[in-house]
């Protein structure tokens, strides 16, 4: 939980300013410790610092048992070696029992040594990029409206801890989500607690605590703010009206505790409405198809339409003109692949092809790069979450340049549901075989070395046996019914060896037919009826099930009371994992799911060409 941190008010100089400009002694670094009951601590650390340094620091400071203790640094546990946390790196104190409580009070600081207390801004930045520069303004305003008695407003809308930040006119200009309120986690105001930060969350594939750095990853990721994403920091920051739950400010509704906490700083966007207040159809087809863009490399899970903003644009020649700005991306880029959600799918702008700079946009896109960057900038990341970040790039790449549409490549990546039971999606069968590839490889290889793998969760787990066949399920988080293939095919599409025989079947035709076929495809300029349209109503059905919320002003609101973290909806099926694969498996996979693509992408082509007969819808598109 939250620790107070300072015995007055905010005061004097804005303590921030050293940090945001970098100067920092040589060979010093700051860093901010955090229990996994959200405590948070600001320390600054010598080049002879180690870990149990840190640790006892923490003990003194806050009175927190270190017995037993980790301390971990994105997958990297610390042992005495501190020379890969770098200046303004969050850490987490974890300990190793199996019984985790998230009731243990949270002790304001005892240390008598002025070090051993935090001495940080009121608000900091963690990360040094170019492209946080607006939001260290937006710090700056939000410290002089404190100054002036302008303090911030929780938002009582949606599952988690939100709080609105004012500028001096009592302006609202920054979002702030701490870590340790999400849904689930130990300081959560809104009733749904029971898990410890690190522990699988409200999805199983994202953690309790790690929905706060993703939203920074889809603004970084957001080159030359193509989609539209708000400029978004990780921060450490701290005020009374956090919440804390049984800790210092339990009991003293008149005069709280400054408390400090790790979140995500987003800045505030004035907007008319969301997207499920509007038709779909007179949003822009570039808007669409930017965010779809983006929701596919960060393989988003939740972009529904209400945390897609809409503004509308005013002036001279732009009447009935608007922009989205797409919001809430903390539950992007989990650590398996699972069943995505994007709103857009059955939109018709989202049948429009691909314009020549989106492609071009796509091409340029670097997964490489993209992984080196956020390792420099979030170095918490996970190595599972960049996988399938580089998954869904390549993927993502190769479907724009065989000319998928954004429609049929968010298809292809989801899910359909049948009898109530989840099927792979055709990106997951991908997956599948080309891990069978990969492991018959390995076996017809006279080395075979399985000393890397590893489990993605360590909570309330046991060890399966996993069995690559892509005609078989693995889920490695929870028991679930029996996986039924039907006929024999996973989701009901051919495996891919079958695929070449029906290829020979289609170079049958002529390329004149082909190219009329094609040339119909897109003739209306609407949208193809979804291959999957009755399995989508059970989909969005099951959605608003689990989620249990309206959307309110772009923030969910909880409609049926609390929940704890043992009423958690089931979650989804895990049919393929990738963090269990070393360096040299994922190599070979990745070449294995590159030599898949070609066959699945005309495959898919062919059955979008099949259901051409199939009645289109008109559209009204704003072009």
């Amino acid at each position: 939980m939250a620790v107070a941190v300072f015995k007055s008010p905010l005061r004097g100089e804005y303590h921030q300013k050293n940090e945001i400009e970098g100067k920092q002694p040589v060979g010093r670094r700051r860093v901010f410790v955090q229990t996994e009951n959200g405590c948070v601590l600001g320390m600054e650390l010598d080049r002879s610092d180690s870990a149990h340094t840190v640790k006892r620091r923490l003990q003194v400071a806050l009175n927190f048992p270190i017995e037993q203790s980790s301390l971990t640094f994105g997958d990297m546990e610390l042992k005495n070696d501190l020379s890969a946390v770098r200046n303004g790196t969050p850490l987490l104190l974890t300990r190793n029992c199996l019984h985790r409580s998230s009731s243990t009070p949270c002790l304001s600081p005892t240390g008598k040594d002025l070090q051993q207390r935090d001495r940080s801004g009121p608000i900091e930045i963690l990360g040094h990029s170019d492209s946080f520069d607006v939001l260290k303004v937006v710090a700056k305003d939000i410290f002089k409206a404190i100054k002036m008695g302008v303090d911030p407003l929780p938002i009582h809308g949606g599952l988690g801890g939100a709080y609105y930040f004012r500028n001096p006119s009592g302006e609202s200009v920054a979002i702030v989500k701490p870590t340790d309120e999400e849904p689930f986690a130990p300081n959560n105001p809104k009733g749904f607690v029971g898990k410890a930060l690190g522990q699988p969350g409200f999805k199983r594939s994202v953690r309790v605590g790690e929905t706060g750095f993703r939203e920074v990853v889809a603004y970084l990721l957001d080159y030359g703010h193509f989609a539209n994403v708000p400029p978004t920091a990780l921060v450490k920051i701290t005020h009374s009206v956090f919440n804390v739950n049984g800790g210092v400010n339990r009991n003293r509704p008149h005069k709280k505790s400054l408390v400090s906490k790790i979140a995500s700083f987003q800045q505030f966007v004035q907007h008319d409405f969301d997207a499920s207040d509007h038709g779909t159809s007179s949003f822009p087809v570039s808007s669409v198809h930017r965010i779809g863009i983006l929701d596919i490399r960060i393989f988003n899970t939740d972009r529904h339409a209400g945390n897609l903003l809409v503004r509308k644009l005013d002036g001279i020649g732009r009447f009935g003109q608007m922009e989205l700005i797409p919001i809430d991306h903390g539950l992007c880029l989990p650590e398996t692949l699972e069943d995505p959600y994007f709103e857009w799918i059955h939109w018709p702008q989202a049948s429009i092809p691909f314009s020549e700079d989106e492609l071009e946009y796509i091409q340029n896109l670097d997964p490489i790069k993209d992984c080196e960057m956020l390792r420099r900038e979030l170095p918490m990341i996970r190595e599972a979450c960049l996988r399938v970040l580089v998954l869904c790039t390549i993927f993502h790449k190769e479907a724009a340049a065989l000319g998928l549409c954004l429609a049929e490549i968010g298809e292809m990546m989801s899910r359909e549901f049948r009898v109530g039971e989840e099927e792979p999606s055709e990106l997951e069968v991908v997956c599948l075989e080309a891990r069978r590839l990969m492991t018959e490889r390995e076996l017809s290889s006279p080395k075979v070395d399985v000393r890397d793998a590893e489990f993605q969760f360590d909570v309330d787990f046991e060890e399966p046996e996993l069995d690559l066949n892509p005609k078989m399920a693995t889920d490695c988080f929870m028991t679930r019914a029996p996986f039924h293939l039907g006929n024999g095919f996973v989701n009901n599409h051919f495996p891919l060896s079958r695929l070449d025989e029906c290829f020979e079947e289609d170079e049958e035709e002529s390329e004149e037919e082909a190219e009329q076929q094609r040339f119909s495809g897109f003739k209306a300029l609407g949208t193809i009826m979804s291959l999957k349209n009755s399995s989508s109503v059970d989909k969005s059905q099951k959605y608003s099930k689990l989620s249990g919320t309206k959307q309110e002003n772009g923030y969910l609101t909880n409609s049926s009371g609390h929940r704890s973290a043992n009423e958690q909806p089931p979650g989804s099926v895990t049919f393929v994992t990738l963090a269990d694969m070393n360096e040299e498996e994922w190599t070979v996979f990745l070449e294995k799911f590159q030599e898949l693509l070609y066959p699945a992408f005309e495959k898919r082509k062919s059955i979008t060409l099949g259901h051409k007969q199939l009645q289109r819808l008109g559209t009204l598109c704003q072009f």
